[in-house]
């Protein structure tokens, strides 16, 4: 996989240096949404990367649990210690966290942030919270709409289309997001039926109770738009379950993982979006060790511009690229 660094720094505006740089024992935390989540593993991967690869930096994962307020009381632990110069965080709560980010800043704690930008513009990919030396994201905004355009190319010849949405939960800001850029994308389309929206918290386990149930409402439906690729794995065992042939489906899911690229390969699945977990872990604390020894950083990098694949990845372009692995398992 292709990674330019030079390029990216040329593209965008830099943040200012660190007032209390030091080269020697850089200390960084990342705060995982979920150390249990296999994107967030992919991230983490990529922070002990640049940490090894620039050297003099310890790196120590938190589990956020997929819970705003154990992150919020994470980053209020690390500011109150003093032992990190610098936090990683993929925000569970993108506008809660921003007050304790402040914080942070005003500490002289470095902040990336990753998967998302902070605050409440969600698509305001520049630094929300002042002093935030960076935000590694591609705008969720894009991705979403690029989903939904892929699910209305395959149901130009449908009508009825029906087609059910999968977020990951209803509470998150950045799931209402990407789900109502995708159903405004959809709803331009008198074919497209949404039947359901389920909710699959990044999990298969989830997903697969989740569809099941919506199968017993819906039997007959046409695609299925994943918020996530984890949720793919539940909604395809749901369908074999109720006796519906998978493969005439239209599965489209985000994240790009190994697990999904074997099967839109094999022609189980049929596309996903293209996201960077590893690249952004390792441009996030790249940023962080960077500006605190006196260099400088863009204030957003596109983890998507650095990498060679296009937004949303289909067979015929992994039938063409045949010795692409995907940057995380799944």
């Amino acid at each position: 996989m292709t990674r330019s660094m030079t390029a990216l720094a040329m593209l965008f505006a830099l943040a200012p240096m660190a007032a209390t740089a030091q080269e020697d024992g850089l200390r960084i935390a990342f705060l995982a949404a979920s150390s249990q989540n296999g994107y967030n593993d992919a991230t983490w991967r990529g922070v002990q990367a640049a940490a090894a690869e620039l050297g003099n930096v310890d790196v120590e994962i938190f589990d956020g649990q997929f819970s705003a307020t154990v992150q919020f009381s994470q980053v209020e632990d690390i500011i109150a210690s003093g032992r990190f110069d610098g936090i990683v965080i993929a925000p569970n709560d993108t506008v809660g966290i921003a007050t304790v980010l402040e914080d942070a800043v005003a500490a002289d704690i470095l902040v990336a942030s990753v998967l998302f930008p902070v605050g409440p513009e969600l698509t305001n990919m520049e630094p929300q919270v002042p002093g935030l030396t960076v935000t590694v994201a591609q705008n969720p905004e894009t991705g979403a709409i690029a989903q939904a355009e892929a699910v209305a190319d395959f149901c130009a010849d449908l009508d009825p289309c029906n087609v059910v949405v999968f977020m990951g939960q209803k509470i998150f800001p950045f799931d209402n997001l990407r789900n109502e850029a995708q159903m405004s994308v959809l709803g331009q389309h008198a074919n497209i039926r949404v039947v359901a929206t389920g909710e699959g918290n990044y999990s298969p386990d989830t997903a697969l109770i989740s569809m099941t149930d919506i199968l017993q409402a819906n039997p007959q439906v046409h695609a299925v738009l994943g918020s996530a690729d984890q949720h793919l794995i539940g909604i395809e065992i749901a369908l074999e379950d109720a006796g519906i042939e998978v493969e005439p489906v239209y599965l489209i899911g985000g994240g790009f993982n190994q697990i999904t690229v074997d099967a839109i390969r094999e022609g189980r699945f049929d596309a996903t979006l293209s996201q960077n977990p590893y690249t952004e872990g390792y441009l996030a604390a790249k940023s962080l060790v960077d500006v605190s020894r006196g260099g400088e950083s863009p204030t957003w990098i596109d983890p998507s511009a650095s990498i060679s694949n296009p937004l949303i990845v289909t067979k015929e372009w992994l039938d063409a690229n045949t010795d692409f692995t995907a940057e995380w398992e799944g």
